[in-house]
């Protein structure tokens, strides 16, 4: 009888050290989302280190950027999503938006790990408006896992395509056949009817009560940079963070750490 009970009572502390062991790593996904002023820092140089820097210091699986330059000519001709791969050793993706300065200009994806899919999706815009894109890219994590990361950069203007481009998203997006991070400026705060278009297809990493502010990067005031996923049962919020740094753009970089449920 007491060997039974012993071993009752080996099997509860058993169970006790199972259930408080750490978060398997490799289901962990962690997701920073960057909007970088086309590589132009706070101080009006193009310092790709310091932008660099702050990517590094996060320590991201993949990055969302937006406003990313192609061999423009304000940029002097510099690939900027390569230029940031080298520095943080991730692999790098560009995908076009618009021509502009002899160049091109769109969004980017930095990744720990290699593509099995990339594609570009224009997003509606209305005639005289900046063209907007979105970019997925389809990748296999270290569990074996396979995901998608969309980034995009939705329209700035208040008389914009904001709801338009909101519902193209959720259409192109939100019912992939892997489970999908959304990432990037959205350019509107929680509770207006872009975001609540989103949040009907999307899981989403912020509190909607209180939500913290990502822009400006000197004295941030509202929310407008965002990461969300699909399906909500995939997923699950472990943390989120608001990175403040005033001289890498005038937007504060977003990183979220997610777990993958199998």
């Amino acid at each position: 009888m007491n060997r039974i009970r012993i071993l009752f009572v080996l099997l509860i502390y058993c169970n006790l050290i199972w259930a408080q062991a750490p978060t398997d790593s490799s289901i962990i996904v962690k997701v920073l989302t960057f909007n970088i002023l086309h590589g132009a820092t706070m101080q009006k140089d193009f310092n790709y280190d310091v932008i660099a820097k702050v990517i590094q210091d996060a320590n991201p699986d993949f990055v969302a950027l937006q406003e990313v330059d192609f061999k423009t000519s304000r940029s002097s001709g510099k690939d900027l999503a390569t230029e940031l791969g080298l520095r943080c050793k991730m692999v790098p993706l560009f995908a076009r938006a618009i021509d502009f300065d002899k160049g091109e200009y769109g969004v980017g994806i930095l990744s720990r790990y290699p593509f099995l899919r990339t594609q570009n999706n224009p997003l509606p815009s209305t005639s005289g408006h900046e063209a907007r894109t979105s970019l997925i890219v389809t990748t296999k994590i270290s569990s074996g896992d396979i995901i998608n990361l969309v980034c995009t950069h939705i329209d700035y203007l208040p008389e914009g395509d904001r709801i338009a481009q909101a519902k193209q998203i959720n259409k192109l997006y939100s019912k992939e056949n892997y489970p999908t991070i959304l990432a990037g400026d959205f350019n509107d705060i929680p509770g207006s009817d872009p975001i609540k278009l989103l949040e009907k297809k999307w899981g989403i990493t912020y509190d909607k009560s209180n939500p913290e502010p990502t822009f400006p990067s000197n004295k941030p005031k509202v929310k407008i940079d965002y990461v969300m996923f699909a399906p909500v049962s995939r997923w699950r919020v472990i943390h989120q963070e608001v990175i403040h740094n005033d001289i890498a753009s005038d937007h504060c970089a977003y990183l979220v750490t997610l777990q993958l449920i199998k």
